[in-house]
């Protein structure tokens, strides 16, 4: 399943039904698994290590060294998960001595063409980046998370589980859990209902979600008093815990 046109370092390590087309380049202290497929003109360097079921499309450049200019060629990493599309021009680097010397992509996302995913950066399960959405270097972006198209996010922002970022948005600051941002930079535009509906969440959860996001944004009160007064709801809905546990350990404040 190698093309004759393909390389593939003879140390690199090549698991079970994978399909690597021709022009590719895996290099040496690459790991793929099983049932991974490379299109035409992928480049994949190491160490890196995928999983399972990838698809990664023409073009594309996984586990390049960083663009950071303190990397001094160290030993660092990219791992990618199972079951990920990339598509065409995306770019995944590896970590830094910096941070965990590590780049971590979790399974089951979706990067479409030209994305743009920076050393160190943590990515989940089931998120989805779309068109020339770029993250920059130490982001931690959480599961279920949508990047509209040509999101830019600033370097060490977190954002949370089920956040939803509109196109050509900015983001400066940690998007808490559950929340839509769009703007330049970006302001919350709500609660992320639809996507808490599709999820399966149950109707005492979204509710007590919503109350959590009104006492953030919409009653006038400081993040401190906000979860104070969360704190019932926190004992009894594991998701607004969650979202309390995100801003309080957000280091760079949350959008307001």
């Amino acid at each position: 399943m190698i093309d004759k046109l393909a390389f593939v370092h003879p140390n690199a390590k090549i698991g079970k039904n994978v399909t690597i087309g021709p022009w590719s380049y895996v290099g040496d202290g690459v790991e793929i698994g099983d049932d991974t497929w490379l299109s035409s003109h992928v480049v994949v360097k190491g160490p890196t290590v995928i999983g399972k079921g990838n698809r990664i499309f023409q073009f594309a450049s996984v586990g390049e060294e960083c663009q950071d200019k303190k990397f001094a060629g160290e030993d660092t990493k990219l791992f990618i998960g199972d079951n990920n599309i990339i598509r065409e021009f995306v770019s995944i680097h590896r970590g830094t001595v910096q941070d965990n010397s590590e780049t971590c992509i979790g399974s089951n996302n979706l990067f479409m063409n030209n994305v743009h995913i920076a050393h160190d950066c943590v990515v989940g399960d089931n998120v989805i980046l779309a068109s020339n959405a770029m993250i920059a270097g130490h982001v931690h972006v959480g599961d279920w998370a949508i990047l509209g198209g040509m999101t830019g996010v600033h370097q060490f922002v977190h954002i949370g589980a089920h956040a939803f970022t509109a196109g050509c948005s900015l983001i400066l600051q940690d998007v808490p859990p559950f929340v839509m941002a769009s703007g330049s930079p970006a302001a919350p535009r709500g609660l992320n209902r639809e996507g808490l509906k599709r999820r399966g969440f149950s109707k005492e959860s979204q509710h007590a979600v919503m109350r959590a996001y009104k006492a953030f944004y919409r009653n006038n009160l400081t993040v401190e008093e906000a979860i104070e007064s969360l704190q019932k709801d926190a004992e009894e809905c594991a998701e607004v815990k969650y979202l309390i546990d995100f801003v309080s350990n957000s280091s760079r404040g949350i959008i307001r």
